[in-house]
């Protein structure tokens, strides 16, 4: 059995995998975060504090645990943050990831990495993996150069680029399109949603199947992994009311341009997933298909 070591535990891809790893024993699992343990049961796995940005830190937790694998999911993840951040967002997007890259070098440990489609400009999605990156904002310039320290490491690395993760965990510190969407039309708030972008989402629950489908395998290189419904922004609001039997009357399409977002977004990205499919054996579940299992989670905890 392997041990892995999840960095950002707490945030919503963190949780999924621990749970997984809970439901199923299928892997001894170290869950790290800064700060106190969110997720709401201790049993199963071990919980140890770790602030990626202190790599003293870093270098003695993964020193003693001796994972057989790292699975890094802390990072600075908002576009506009980032834009406005460039210093915090290298810190915690580069800089970490060059001290795992040396920690888990000296240690012999496998590393997956968490991407993102903002790699692309969106001129011509879906993408493959091998397509050429060419980031429009300094966060997907930040995870470029994360990929590319990696690449020019000597380390067991895996790179996993992902869509728009939605979901839903019992103590959440963001939000997501998905409960986004669905909370306003609740409030029937009057809501602007551009029609212009096109993406994949990715049910967090399908991005941790992949995760430990990459350590299980022992995958190297580059994997896309997301949903496999490609549509506008609009259009996941309007499956979103559908779904709910919410009234979409009050969503107002609009362009990228009107938005005056400070970071650029690619238009069209999406992902070809064959390889993943092919090589790790990953099954992403449908748009409807997420939306459900995210109800059934919902109803179960009132």
């Amino acid at each position: 059995m392997k041990t892995i070591l999840v960095t950002g535990s707490n945030g919503l891809l963190g949780q999924k995998i621990t749970e997984k790893i809970v439901a199923e024993g299928s892997a001894k699992l170290i869950a790290t975060s800064k700060g106190k343990n969110r997720f709401p049961s201790a049993l199963g796995y071990q919980y140890a504090e770790m602030d990626i940005l202190d790599p003293a830190q870093v270098k003695a937790v993964i020193g003693y645990y001796q994972p057989d694998a790292v699975i890094h999911t802390a990072a600075m993840t908002n576009v506009d943050t980032a834009q406005g951040n460039q210093e915090s967002c290298y810190q915690l997007n580069v800089l970490a990831v060059n001290t795992l890259i040396s920690v888990c070098e000296a240690n012999n440990i496998q590393l997956i990495y968490l991407s993102t489609d903002f790699v692309f400009d969106g001129a011509a999605g879906p993408y493959k993996e091998d397509d050429e990156v060419n980031p429009l904002s300094y966060y997907g310039q930040s995870k470029v150069l994360a990929e590319q320290a990696l690449r020019n490491s000597s380390i067991h690395w895996t790179i996993i680029r992902t869509i728009l993760v939605y979901g839903i965990t019992n103590d959440m510190s963001r939000s997501n399109i998905v409960l986004w969407a669905k909370g306003a039309l609740e409030k029937r708030l009057p809501i602007n949603v551009v029609n212009d972008q096109l993406r994949m989402p990715t049910l967090a629950e399908d991005l941790a199947d992949a995760c430990l489908l990459a350590v299980e395998k022992s995958a190297r290189g580059i994997y896309h992994i997301s949903g496999k419904d490609y549509m506008s922004i609009a259009d996941i609001v309007r499956k979103v009311a559908d779904y709910w039997s919410l009234d979409h009357s009050i969503v107002t399409e609009v362009s990228s341009q009107t938005l005056n977002q400070s970071a650029r977004r690619p238009m069209r990205t999406g992902f070809v997933l064959y390889k993943a499919i092919a090589d790790i054996g990953y099954s992403p579940h449908s748009f409807e298909e997420g939306l459900q299992i995210l109800d059934e989670q919902m109803n179960s905890w009132h």
